[in-house]
């Protein structure tokens, strides 16, 4: 749901193994956004200080913040809605900052999302294609300016069909001059430019809990009408992602989740940074974000969940996903394997810290593609 790269994390999870003197030296705010258990329905509200250190980019700090609600107390089952927001700056100037919201009305009648996310920082560029190398990798200095939102209205029992619209703007600078970013034939548009969108978004939603589910179906199709606009204004697309997930309660501390996803650029045109990317924190972890990209992705998962305790969780991950331009064929699915850590926050919403490991192939005269990963809420 949301990344969050922070060594803090674990100090969190450390004190939760001390006794309830060790915790009593904690000041309150921090025990109540932590460690406090509250049934109540009141919002409730957390902060993760973020502290990561990477060659390009220097020491980067920054924060993320979550601030969870109901619309309706006493409507029953009306779902948790959230504001997030999330900021951080390097020491080499770089910096990012994201501000969301997901609001379900009282009874979940509407669904609202909107997100704005400004990045300015580095970010490896390997080509295009399903097979593409380290050796290739060009470091880009990305700009990018994204707006989305969506409105979606129940007009069935668990059925929701709405819209959404957004704009996006997107900026480069090589940083490896005479790399593969200068010399491949295959990439559209390396200056980028603006788009607007448009499209309307079908939802079938029942799950029994939005921030921990433990059974129920969610299928969720959105198709953007894509056009670029001002200096960009020749391009003209589209793009249709599919999201398909249950969940199976085995018993009561086990439930099975599964997952696919599919995502198409339509069109003639191939802008290479509108191209879906195989990998992130939520999808194919254990490859980099970007290290895949093609004009179609496709890619399936399973996660095994296990609850400890009221506090603390345990899963297992495994799944197979490609990139392709044209014809998808079977041999070339990659896979990933992992598992990870839950600390749940807040109990009566089912909010949660999230830790989780995650490997892939390992492509030819390289080491095996790997990652960890930090964020707030359930991978999917």
């Amino acid at each position: 749901m949301k990344k969050i790269t922070s060594f803090c994390v674990i100090s969190i999870l450390v004190i939760n193994f001390q006794s309830v003197n060790a915790q009593s030296i904690i000041p309150k705010f921090i025990r109540k956004m932590y460690f406090e258990t509250d049934s109540s329905k009141r919002p409730s509200f957390v902060l993760i200080p973020v502290l990561s250190t990477a060659p390009e980019t220097g020491v980067e700090v920054g924060g993320g913040a979550l601030y969870s609600f109901y619309t309706d107390t006493l409507a029953p089952g009306t779902r948790v809605s959230n504001y997030y927001g999330y900021a951080t700056i390097t020491t080499k100037g770089q910096n990012r900052l994201q501000l969301s919201t997901d609001r379900w009305s009282p009874g979940n009648k509407y669904h609202y999302t909107v997100a704005l996310n400004f990045v300015n920082f580095p970010n490896n560029f390997y080509g295009i294609g399903n097979n593409t190398r380290k050796a290739d990798a060009d470091l880009l200095d990305e700009k990018r300016f994204r707006f989305d939102a969506t409105a979606e209205k129940q007009v069935k029992h668990n059925l929701y069909i709405g819209f959404l619209a957004g704009a996006y703007y997107y900026r480069y600078n090589n940083k490896t001059v005479g790399g593969i970013y200068d010399t491949a034939t295959n990439i559209e548009d390396k200056d980028g430019g603006p788009i607007a969108f448009v499209g309307p978004t079908l939802t079938f939603d029942s799950r029994d809990n939005v921030t921990y589910t433990t059974k129920g179906i969610r299928f969720a199709a959105q198709l953007r009408a894509i056009k670029g606009v001002f200096s960009n204004n020749d391009y003209v697309g589209g793009l249709l992602q599919v999201d398909v997930a249950e969940f199976i309660k085995l018993s009561n501390r086990f439930v099975l989740g599964l997952n696919a996803q599919t995502k198409n650029l339509l069109g003639g045109a191939s802008p290479f940074y509108l191209l879906p990317q195989m990998g992130n924190d939520e999808l194919m972890r254990g490859y980099y974000g970007g290290r895949f990209r093609d004009r179609n992705l496709l890619a399936g998962q399973a996660e095994l969940r296990y609850r400890i305790s009221n506090r603390f969780g345990l899963v297992g991950f495994g799944g197979a996903g490609q990139v392709f331009k044209d014809d998808l064929t079977l041999s070339a699915f990659k896979p990933n394997l992992g598992g990870g850590l839950r600390y749940f926050f807040d109990v009566e919403k089912g909010l949660a810290l999230r830790l989780d490991y995650g490997i892939g192939q390992r492509p030819l005269g390289e080491q095996r593609l790997s990652g960890f990963y930090v964020a707030l809420g359930q991978a999917f």
